[in-house]
């Protein structure tokens, strides 16, 4: 693993994150821009920042399956290794939310959460560093074009946002969704 944060960086943003802190780093098709899943707070700063609407659900991205468990109600272990072959990929799945996920990161009225092993190796290895899944949504404005770069991030989001600097993937599509039970494609 290429580590792309010092051990005093890692630090700062964790707590930072503890503090209900945003965070933008790159993905395959553009930057992500997230906070810890469970944070009340940092979940509404974050759909206040980007102006998004609050019924929808965001995805949650970690470095393996493992990360994403205390999220998820359990899986078949024919689940999870189907799983453990697919990630890391471009592939989001909605799998059955824990009773205790917010319902600002699954959606209103919804059971289930949205979650993904991203095929980029840099939001993988935040996650490790970090030693916790994050929000993962597109860094931007609601109806506004993703950033592609650290600098456009900055330009848009100020100091609001910590970022974590890197190359986003050659992807120009952001990753597909499915639900895993009925395999229905919705993105």
């Amino acid at each position: 693993m290429k580590r792309i944060l010092s051990a005093a960086e890692t630090g700062r943003l964790k707590n930072r994150l503890r503090r209900g802190g945003l965070i933008a780093y790159p993905t395959e098709s553009c930057y992500g821009i997230g906070c810890l899943p469970r944070h009340a707070g940092a979940l509404k700063s974050l759909v206040r920042l980007k102006r998004r609407p609050q019924h929808k659900g965001m995805i949650v991205v970690g470095d393996s399956l493992s990360r994403l468990r205390p999220l998820l109600r359990p899986l078949f272990a024919a689940d999870a290794a189907a799983l453990d072959g697919i990630w890391p990929a471009r592939q989001t799945f909605l799998l059955p939310a824990a009773r205790n996920v917010p319902v600002l990161l699954r959606g209103r009225g919804r059971g289930k959460l949205a979650v993904r092993v991203p095929a980029h190796a840099a939001a993988r290895d935040v996650c490790y560093l970090l030693g916790t899944p994050l929000v993962s949504t597109s860094c931007n404005r609601a109806g506004k074009r993703p950033c592609r770069s650290a600098r456009e991030v900055r330009r848009q989001f100020g100091r609001d946002v910590y970022v974590v600097g890197g190359r986003c993937g050659g992807s120009k599509t952001p990753s597909r969704i499915s639900d895993w039970a009925t395999g229905e494609r919705l993105r």
